[in-house]
């Protein structure tokens, strides 16, 4: 090959490199560009959605802070969760009114179930919801609100209302009603529940933010 022929498969080269690099310096830009422009209304999106949910376990009389601005973190493994999970303080004019606790029954029939566990200051639950499951369709769905209310049995329930035996279903000799043939899926809901309740008792000053002279008040 000739040095005219080499310099022009160098001056060709180097026109190629150059295209390909501000292809790809111009796809970055796009990209960051799309990411900055997106990234504001996505994470209100997501704020939105958690704040929903928070709020089908939490009365809206009971707070009046933003329940999302600065939530306790327990660590993996307390309350079945395999994760460290987010507490959600409620306070109404500065004072505590209710905690919201990410729960997991780790025994479910298909494995883990994730509840959300509302409880006021006084240890009486404002509900639970599920967050998520794999129980099989049909028998494991009526723990999900869009599909049953059972879920609904623990609203206003708490310690002193339902003595440690009566945590169980009603085959068991307990309180709450199950789907005939599927008792797997409640006995682990019941169980992660009552134990929330357990952790609050035991728990109630620091997951609250109060004085230790009022864990027992």
């Amino acid at each position: 090959m000739n040095g005219g022929a080499q310099e022009s498969l160098f001056r060709h080269t180097l026109i190629t490199t150059g295209v390909m690099v501000a292809f790809a310096v111009a796809c970055t830009a796009l990209l960051v560009s799309t990411h900055l422009t997106t990234r504001e209304p996505i994470a209100a999106s997501v704020r939105e959605a958690k704040l929903r949910l928070l709020e089908q376990v939490l009365p809206a009389e009971l707070h009046d802070n933003d329940l999302l601005a600065d939530p306790l973190t327990l660590p993996p493994g307390t309350l079945g969760n395999r994760e460290a999970a987010p507490v959600y303080r409620a306070t109404l004019v500065g004072r505590p009114t209710a905690v919201l606790l990410e729960v997991t029954a780790p025994d479910g029939y298909a494995g883990d179930i994730r509840l959300l566990v509302g409880i006021r200051e006084n240890g009486e639950l404002t509900g639970v919801r599920v967050l998520e499951h794999k129980e099989t369709p049909g028998l494991g769905d009526y723990i999900d609100i869009a599909r049953s209310d059972w879920i609904q049995n623990f609203d206003g329930l708490s310690l002193a209302k339902l003595a440690d035996d009566g945590w169980r279903v009603k085959k068991d000799g307990g309180h709450f009603d199950y789907m005939a043939g599927a008792t797997i899926t409640p006995r682990a809901v019941i169980r992660a529940v009552h134990a929330a309740l357990k952790y609050f008792e035991q728990h109630r000053a620091t997951l609250l933010g109060l004085p230790a002279k009022e864990e027992t008040s």
